[in-house]
């Protein structure tokens, strides 16, 4: 009996000594594969990297690590027009990650996520001087925002004959993604006072598609939707690079 009691004592503590290591390697890890993200995507700040399972050791050893999530604040997308659009809160969820023994290259079988693009950086990056679109009658982008049920709010100003109409126009308008693109276009258009608009004219002033391109580890969109604080991506993934 005495001998049992002293087995099931080693084995605890052995027990709770490889839990102790595995947390330790894995914490190592985490900040190994950050250091790798922060150099391959040039981030201004280090990325949150957690790296799911239990053990990890034998994940290690295996070389292949069953899910990594990575955080990351403020980056900086490409528009394809040579400028940036900041992206903020994108959250990666990368299953089957195959890495090198030093974290040097690391790549994940497939990758989905979510991130947030403020409505103040999308209406920067697609701000267009203002249009002629109708007899006397000039408007530009001036607001996005949030217009319920998965729509965006787009409000124009509009100046006659010089002189700017008190109220902004207001529309509704659907969100879609066509090869790495954001594309906003209205519901219906509006109509000031009792001239008739040009159909093109006005969509060339409500209506814009915005590029993102050069996403972290080549992942790209999927969906988009507008939620209370800006333009809510999904992203995805196949053969995703982490580092390397």
């Amino acid at each position: 009996m005495r001998a049992l009691r002293t087995l099931l004592i080693v084995v605890v503590i052995l027990g709770g000594l490889f839990v102790a290591a595995d947390r330790l390697a894995v914490h190592f890890a985490e900040g190994e594969v950050a250091d790798r993200v922060r150099a391959s995507e040039d981030l201004a700040a280090q990325p949150d990297v957690s790296i799911e399972g239990f053990p990890f050791l034998t994940q290690l050893a295996g070389g292949k690590l069953d899910e990594v999530k990575i955080g990351i604040d403020g980056y900086q997308a490409a528009t394809g027009d040579g400028t940036t659009i900041r992206i903020d809160d994108l959250r990666a969820d990368m299953k089957g990650v195959e890495f090198s023994g030093d974290f040097g290259s690391a790549t994940a079988a497939t990758a989905t996520g979510t991130a947030t693009i403020p409505y103040g950086d999308l209406l920067k990056a697609a701000q267009a001087e203002p249009a002629r679109i109708g007899p006397g009658i000039t408007a530009r982008l001036a607001g996005l925002s949030d217009g319920g049920d998965g729509k965006i709010k787009v409000e124009l100003e509009v100046s006659l004959f010089g002189a700017e109409l008190p109220r902004r126009v207001s529309l509704l308008s659907s969100l879609a993604v066509r090869d790495d693109r954001v594309e906003v276009r209205a519901d219906a258009l509006p109509r000031i006072g009792d001239v008739d608009l040009v159909e093109s004219r006005i969509r060339a002033v409500s209506d814009f598609r915005q590029v993102i391109d050069r996403l972290p580890g080549g992942i790209r969109l999927d969906r988009v939707a507008a939620a209370p604080d800006g333009v809510q991506i999904t992203v995805k993934g196949s053969d995703v690079r982490l580092a390397g």
